[in-house]
């Protein structure tokens, strides 16, 4: 059952973006002594250079090392200048990822790779050349840091009873990230809305807006809902705005039609699903908060609680409910006859 509803989340995914790919939560808490989920890492587990897994780049595929795989996602979806301990989280977080998927079999997208480069599949990824011309002369510097995110947590992944998590992630939340079932299609006991610190303080552009005239949003809307009759303008189309628990738009009102917010953002491809909306009779802008689907680990929340002097482990522990860390399952492909 727990496989069944993982592999709906991981479709639904790919059908609405983010690499990363909700039950009402609680505020995250501190593990309490004693607190079972509260583990340290037990045994090193098997190490992430004897992993070997098949990358689809485009339209080729290469066989990578996993410690190498994740040195690219860690450059690729995460500023090299976060904080050590953001870093080693996300790095943790995508080790879980990918061995989620290992464990679910490979991707209709990719069905010849254990998973792929582009973010809107599985996750980002940056080579070590592309990094070079994209930090210049900060590359030796930022390119040590990412190699301690991996080399720091190797073997290591998050659990939820004994298996890895769907360990999804986000740039960032509205003070609360977002449930599983809230913006997919169920609930996963350990993606529950939780307290995020991070603010306009310290994301570049954790407020947006997008503005479309009202033959741009007809257009948009229509070609989404062909049912949907239109009358008057903007202030005629959208009604009465329903809110989750976590502050995204849950449901608004389109025509007389009920849609979910993670559609409306889909649709007018909005960077997340907190929005306002201001419709007049020729417009209508959203203005939003956030940026990404809103499910698991923020990242600049994550690079918050860093600053506050969280570990990793407590990061993971803090984004994801009723966990352990803990090594890796041995039950993967290894590379440890080919790679030194």
């Amino acid at each position: 059952m727990r496989r069944s509803m993982a592999a709906a989340l991981i479709l639904t995914v790919l059908l609405f973006g983010g690499a990363y790919l909700t039950t009402g939560g609680s505020a995250a808490q501190e593990p309490e002594s004693g607190d079972d989920t509260a583990q340290e890492p037990s045994g090193q587990g098997r190490q992430d250079g004897t992993v070997l897994l098949t990358v689809q780049d485009g339209d080729t595929a290469e066989e990578m090392a996993l410690d190498a795989y994740l040195r690219g996602v860690v450059r690729g979806e995460m500023p090299a200048s976060f904080e050590t301990e953001a870093l080693r989280a996300q790095a943790a977080a995508e080790r879980t990822y990918v061995y989620h998927q290992l464990a679910a079999g490979r991707k209709e997208a990719h069905p010849d790779a254990d998973v792929c480069t582009d973010p809107g599949c599985c996750s980002a990824w940056l080579s070590e050349e592309a990094a070079q011309e994209k930090w210049g002369d900060d590359f030796t510097a930022w390119e040590e840091r990412i190699e301690d995110a991996v080399a720091a947590t190797d073997g290591q992944v998050a659990l939820y009873r004994g298996e890895p998590i769907l360990a999804v992630f986000h740039s960032s939340s509205a003070g609360k990230t977002a449930g599983a079932g809230d913006v997919w299609s169920g609930d996963m006991p350990y993606l529950r809305s939780v307290d995020s610190p991070e603010g306009e303080e310290t994301v570049p552009n954790y407020y947006s807006a997008a503005e479309f005239t009202a033959a741009e949003a007809k257009a948009l809307l229509a070609q989404a809902h062909p049912e949907l009759t239109f009358s008057g303008g903007p202030d005629k189309w959208f009604g009465a705005v329903e809110k989750d628990e976590s502050g995204r738009v849950g449901t608004v009102e389109v025509c007389g039609a009920p849609l979910r917010g993670v559609e409306v953002r889909r649709i007018f491809s909005l960077r997340s699903a907190c929005f306002t909306i201001d419709a007049a009779a020729d417009r209508v802008t959203f203005r939003v908060t956030g940026y990404g689907h809103g499910v698991g680990m923020s990242q600049y929340g994550a690079n918050e609680l860093a600053r506050q002097g969280r570990t990793w482990q407590e990061i993971l522990l803090w984004y994801y409910a009723d966990i352990a860390i803990g090594p890796a399952p041995e039950t993967v492909q290894t590379a440890e006859n080919v790679i030194n």
